[in-house]
Parts: C-alpha cells; sequence; structure tokens
C-alpha cells in the first residue's frame, strides 16, 4: 500500500471519527422529551355519590346557615322565615337561631334547642325558655348527614352538570329531583307530593358537602318558585346545651 492510499484511508478514518463527535454533540444538546403523564380518569358519578355519601354519613358537628331565598316560604309559627343558623351535634343535638319577621314584633329572632329526648324554644332573646315537644320541632338536624347521605340514591337524572366555586373552595356541582316526602326525616312536617330539585355542592378534593340548594315546595303553603340555600361548614367544634330552666 503506498503512502498516498495511506493518506487517503487516514483523512476518511478522520472524517468519519468527526462526523460521529458532531453527531453525539448535536445528541447531548437535544434533550430527550419526558414522556406525556397519564391524565387521570374522569370521575364518575357513582364514584363521586359513594365517596360523598361516605363522608356525608360520618358528619359529627356541623354549622350551617339556611336562607329563603326567595323569602316565598310558608311561615314559621307564624312568622316570615329570613334565616336559619344553626349547629350540629350527630346524631341527637342541635342548636337553631332563627331570624323572622312578623307583622306584631317586626324582627325577632327564635331559638330552638334539642338533645336527645329534650327540646326548649323561646320566642325572642328576653323570653322565658319553654318545653317543646319533640314532635313540634320543625327540623331534624343532627341527622343531617346521615338523611343527606340517603338521598344520594334515589335521586332521579341525577347528573354532575359543571365546577363552581364555593367561597374559597372548588366544588362539582350534582343536581338531582326528589320528592318533599323524600325530605321527611330532615323536614319533619314537611308535605307530601310536591317535586324538588337538589343541588349539592361537593368538595372537588375531597367531596365534602359545601353547599346545598332545594328547590321547589316543601309545605303546601310554599310558593312554587321558593328556594332554599343552605352552606355548610363541617366537622368543627359547636356548643350545644339545653338550657338551664331550673329557676
Amino acid at each position: 500500500m503506498d503512502l498516498s492510499e495511506i493518506a487517503r484511508r487516514t483523512v476518511l478514518i478522520a472524517a468519519l471519527v468527526m462526523g460521529l463527535v458532531v453527531l453525539a454533540a448535536a445528541c447531548e444538546s437535544e434533550p430527550v422529551p419526558a414522556p406525556s403523564p397519564t391524565p387521570e380518569p374522569e370521575l364518575s358519578l357513582d364514584e363521586l355519590l359513594q365517596s360523598a355519601g361516605d363522608k356525608l354519613a360520618a358528619i359529627t358537628t356541623a354549622k350551617f346557615t339556611m336562607i329563603d331565598e326567595m323569602e316565598s316560604g310558608a311561615q314559621f309559627f307564624g312568622t316570615d322565615l329570613k334565616t336559619v343558623n344553626g349547629e350540629i351535634r350527630s346524631p341527637d343535638g342541635a342548636r337553631m337561631l332563627v331570624d323572622v319577621e312578623s307583622a306584631a314584633f317586626g324582627f325577632v329572632q327564635i331559638e330552638i334547642v334539642a338533645v336527645e329526648e329534650q327540646a326548649y324554644m323561646k320566642f325572642s332573646k328576653d323570653a322565658p325558655w319553654l318545653p317543646l315537644p319533640l314532635d313540634d320541632v320543625p327540623f331534624n338536624f343532627g341527622g343531617i348527614g346521615v338523611i343527606l347521605s340517603a338521598l344520594l340514591p334515589i335521586m332521579e337524572d341525577a347528573a354532575i352538570v359543571g365546577r363552581e366555586s364555593v367561597g374559597e373552595f372548588q366544588t362539582i356541582r350534582v343536581d338531582g329531583n326528589v320528592m318533599s316526602e323524600d325530605m321527611s326525616g330532615l323536614i319533619t312536617s314537611v308535605d307530601s307530593g310536591h317535586a324538588l330539585t337538589l343541588s349539592y355542592w361537593f368538595d372537588e378534593a375531597d367531596h365534602t358537602l359545601r353547599q346545598l340548594r332545594i328547590d321547589g315546595q316543601l309545605f303546601n303553603d310554599d310558593a312554587p318558585e321558593t328556594s332554599r340555600l343552605v352552606n355548610m361548614d363541617i366537622n368543627v367544634p359547636v356548643d350545644i346545651q339545653l338550657p338551664d330552666i331550673a329557676s
């Protein structure tokens, strides 16, 4: 092999080596893209209702506010109900402050306390406490978690209708239809035969109930457009005690 052939091969080998070096450098400068994350599967309605129902059934304490949004609901002990602020200790303790308006006395706050088999009521801040038969207590809020949980699987045409903000929380809204008598465990004097739409707002992160709306007539005297909105703060400290009426 003559010198010219050796030189030619040396040049070819050097060019090949340089090409490999350039290619390796190019590969190093272009990072390999990371694989795309697998998206989480969309939560089904059944999965959401099961999870939310378990959360509701496990409620131990809660604070809530209920508003008659249209102020078109039936009278409350002969007065116009405005709002209800309450505390709950499951399964059989509740305290309610009910803001009402009467023709005779204007705006008044009625208070009701019920613990186990005893209940008391007073018709204004300075009025005396009076015993109230349990059958006359208009709400069974002590059992609200179990009752609302039991309503989830019996709703007709239930559907996830969207995601909405409720205060500081991102929620999933579920709408469904029930009959008024289905609410009798929660609202003891309800009248039967009226179609209702329930809207639940469940926390998107852990499916805790944040808000509930009841659209329709619970009582015969409700206007058809009556809407009651309930905001919930679940498993928080509450102070529910029977009044000292020994004196």
